[in-house]
């Protein structure tokens, strides 16, 4: 069994956020980057299905240098190899475009990816990566069970959860409760400096630019209004806050 998994390296949860050129660029200077919540639940998933039924776990990242760091960390909870597409993500049709063209000829039995990044919260590369590969492609997967090449999974729904049943090779994307992420002991360090870290040059062309960014307006301070104004409560959704 072959499985990719694809990671993205985002801001840490706790990173401040600013902009530079007038607000069409997010200012990096000083961010601790870290990998996507949703992709290490991918990652740990992965490794504990090739851990039932023997197999190689492949990570693939589109970004550039900096990137190597995080990358190691995926080599170091027990990835095999890893794969850096050389190329700055632009949008999530480019980062697709990557991804697919690198793993066209590479037979890989499943494709996983985290539901969405944490920084921009597209939610569109598992999608867009299983039509260009022209696979299934089942989103917001939360549980996968495998009997052969036929995989069960359970996803959610509005309301509930559905059961799908499909054949490999597929794509899916994690959601909460796929796996518990795993921590890299000192053993896993001590080997991802040695495991396959492939660069591999880019070739797809990002077709989103960002005229401007904007922080969401400071919180303010809470009106505390009694039981026996309610009428006043009332006033104040309507006129001032807007949200009846």
């Amino acid at each position: 069994m072959k499985i990719l998994v694809c990671l993205s390296v985002v801001p840490d949860t706790t990173t401040k956020i600013a902009f530079t050129e007038n607000d069409t660029k997010f200012n990096s200077t000083g961010v601790t980057w870290i990998m996507n919540p949703y992709d290490e639940m991918a990652l740990t998933r992965a490794l504990e299905l090739t851990e039932q039924d023997a197999g190689t776990v492949t990570t693939v990242t589109v970004g550039l240098a900096d990137t190597d760091a995080v990358i190691r960390k995926a080599l170091a909870v027990g990835a095999n190899d890893a794969v850096r597409i050389n190329a700055a993500p632009m949008d999530a049709m480019q980062v697709a475009k990557e991804i697919a063209n690198y793993a066209a000829s590479e037979a890989y039995d499943l494709i996983f990816t985290g539901r969405e990044s944490i920084d921009y919260n597209g939610g569109l590369v598992a999608g867009l990566l299983g039509e260009l590969m022209q696979l299934p492609s089942i989103n917001v997967v939360t549980k996968i069970e495998l009997d052969g090449n036929n995989a069960k999974l359970e996803r959610d729904i509005d309301g509930g959860r559905e059961v799908v049943n499909c054949t490999t090779p597929l794509v899916l994307s994690a959601q909460k409760e796929f796996a518990e992420p795993r921590i890299p002991n000192m053993r896993g360090i001590m080997a991802a400096r040695t495991k396959p870290l492939k660069v591999v040059e880019g070739s797809a062309q990002g077709n989103t630019s960002f005229t401007k960014f904007e922080l969401p307006k400071p919180k303010q301070g809470v009106k505390m209004i009694t039981a026996e104004e309610a009428g006043t409560l009332i006033d104040l959704l309507h006129n001032e806050a807007k949200v009846i």
